[in-house]
């Protein structure tokens, strides 16, 4: 059964690069692929049980919400706490990185990244 990968950022451009770096585990099933531009947006879909995820990439900086912020709350959830996050960002300081250490973040990715990368980060959290 494919896993359920959820990407949130509020670039477009991001989503159409990500999604075209994973069309192969797309096209080949092992992943379901969702996409998100309003990180309020799918922490609603998320607690009211229209979505579920295996993993979460999300980007730090966006308008509605901070995908730390949204990491956060989802981890103080019992269904989500152990679900793994990946942020995906152009944040790499060192400050950042302990914050979402301390909430439970999985893993994280600056941007740009390369396809290769985000697909191998994919596969390990996973266990593809």
């Amino acid at each position: 059964m494919a896993k359920k990968v959820i990407l949130v950022d509020d670039s477009k451009t991001i989503l159409a690069t990500a999604e075209m770096a994973l069309e192969e585990m797309i096209a080949n099933g092992v992943i379901d692929f969702r996409s998100y531009l309003n990180p309020a947006e799918l922490l609603e879909d998320l607690l009211s049980g229209q979505e579920d995820y295996d993993l979460l990439i999300s980007d730090i900086n966006m308008a509605q919400m901070s995908g730390l912020d949204l990491a956060e709350q989802l981890k103080s959830h019992d269904s989500f706490k152990n679900k793994p996050i990946l942020i995906l960002t152009t944040e790499s300081s060192p400050e950042m990185k302990m914050r979402g250490k301390s909430i439970g973040v999985t893993g994280w990715m600056v941007k740009p990244f390369n396809d290769a990368k985000l697909v191998k980060a994919i596969q390990m959290v996973l266990g593809l």
